[in-house]
């Protein structure tokens, strides 16, 4: 298996379980790996036969972008299972982070692999 990744993809949107935060919009930052087979895409050099991971951040960035999730957890698991079901990926791993939602912490968040890697 290859893997298509997206690294330190920043969106704003509303996340968190404090009154103060559902009136803001935060940042997260998603690093995400995700399972394919390029050898298609590499003997035709087209990018119908590949991942297009252009198209995979434009629909996170719509998507978290618009959601109001309470737990980062949920909002984990909600990236993960669109990934897998839009576009067809087996395995996907995501992390998460919550930026500056901790004081003297650089980020928190979560880290979880949906799916087979094989």
């Amino acid at each position: 298996m290859d893997i298509v990744f997206l690294q330190a993809l920043r969106i704003d949107t509303t996340i968190g379980i404090y009154d103060w935060e559902r009136e803001i919009r935060q940042s997260v930052v998603l690093d995400i790996e995700m399972g394919t087979d390029i050898s298609k895409a590499a003997a035709s050099d087209h990018i119908d036969d590949t991942l297009d991971y252009k198209a995979v951040a434009k629909r996170l960035i719509d998507f978290v972008g618009n959601s109001e999730f309470q737990l980062v957890e949920t909002l984990a698991e909600e990236v993960c299972r669109l990934i897998r079901e839009e576009f067809g990926v087996p395995w996907v791993r995501l992390t998460l982070n919550k930026k500056g939602a901790v004081s003297g912490a650089e980020g928190v968040g979560i880290i979880i692999e949906r799916g087979n890697r094989s």
